[in-house]
């Protein structure tokens, strides 16, 4: 089965479900933790959340990071020396799970401007 077709069963076509991309990459698992106590930060795991879909993501993100050229790989290489292989796939994980509760929501326009604004929402969502 293909990973879109997986991502879409189950997140669902619109992503109504989640009202941001916040609680959608929460729901996942796909979101950094933040354990802190009295201003002493503990541990980054991510939460546990769902694991078909945190499994789909790291998946995509290990061959986004491995295809040459796109932004992915950079985003990969550049964190890879700080975060080491797997909390640098997370982070793609992390990224990609935003673009796809941005893609579900936003309308499906043909007119020119509206795809560049999207481009444009995609890129800048790339560099977060």
């Amino acid at each position: 089965m293909d990973s879109a077709q997986q991502i879409i069963a189950e997140v669902g076509p619109t992503a109504a479900t989640f009202p941001s991309q916040k609680c959608l990459s929460s729901w996942v698992g796909a979101c950094p933790g933040d354990d802190e106590s009295a201003g002493v930060n503990y541990s980054h795991r991510s939460p546990k959340g769902n694991r078909h879909m945190r499994r789909l993501l790291n998946q995509a993100a290990n061959a986004a990071a491995r295809t040459k050229g796109s932004i992915f790989e950079i985003v990969y290489r550049r964190s890879v020396p700080r975060l080491g292989h797997n909390q640098a796939i997370g982070a793609i994980a992390h990224r990609q799970c935003r673009l796809i509760w941005r893609s579900c929501t936003r309308e499906s326009g043909t007119k020119n401007g509206a795809q560049r604004s999207a481009k444009r929402a995609s890129k800048s969502a790339l560099r977060e």
